[in-house]
């Protein structure tokens, strides 16, 4: 089950996750992690995609990155090392698989074992540089651009032109409103960009 990480630990830390963590499985708009929940495992990911956001006070979330197979998420060990509570959301974007390591042993190896202490740190910086890039899209992108990358970003995670996704599923994404999400994919589908169908869009150009 632990394929995704060989090319980044030894032989003899796989042997210690397999003995002491736990699989979970989850389905689609599951939630894995939730905000103000007290972390006591850390998440890897082997199958799916995790969408991770954060909730402001009126219950609007905004989408920071999108976690892939072969990833941890940052924010959730940033709370296990703290052990303070969750600060973000996780959910399953779809059929996910999950490896639940306890906080104990993701200290202990971060001390004593060099492949994972870099697989942490690794991890700490794309995720930085994750939210970066949402904090630019934000600040400098227009609504219709935002739109087309996340769709494109959609299509590169999912390996398919096709996205089985509905507008309010994308304005809930976007932090936006699903009629503005559907009248700017209208736009989209007039320039020739996407194919429009019902809770499905194909990507044409990317």
């Amino acid at each position: 089950m632990l394929q995704s990480y060989d090319y980044l630990f030894d032989e003899r830390l796989i042997e210690e996750i397999a003995n002491v963590a736990n699989l979970k499985s989850f389905k689609k708009d599951d939630i894995i992690i939730d905000v103000d929940q007290q972390l006591l495992y850390i998440p890897l990911l082997i199958k799916g995609n995790i969408k991770v956001s954060r909730e402001n006070k009126n219950g609007e979330e905004l989408l920071l990155y999108v976690l892939e197979s072969g990833d941890t998420c940052a924010m959730s060990l940033t709370c296990c090392m703290s052990k303070s509570s969750s600060k973000i959301r996780a959910v399953a974007d779809g059929d996910t698989d999950v490896i639940m390591i306890p906080i104990a042993y993701m200290q202990l190896w971060f001390h004593n074992n060099e492949k994972w202490r870099n697989f942490i740190l690794q991890s700490y910086q794309i995720r930085f540089d994750e939210m970066l890039e949402t904090i630019d899209t934000l600040a400098f992108m227009k609504m219709d651009k935002r739109l087309f990358k996340l769709l494109t970003d959609k299509v590169k995670l999912s390996a398919s032109t096709t996205l089985n996704i509905s507008h309010q599923d994308i304005a809930e994404d976007l932090n936006t409103s699903r009629v503005v999400v559907s009248r700017l994919l209208k736009q989209l589908e007039n320039k020739g960009k996407i194919k429009l169908g019902r809770n499905r869009i194909e990507v044409l150009d990317f």
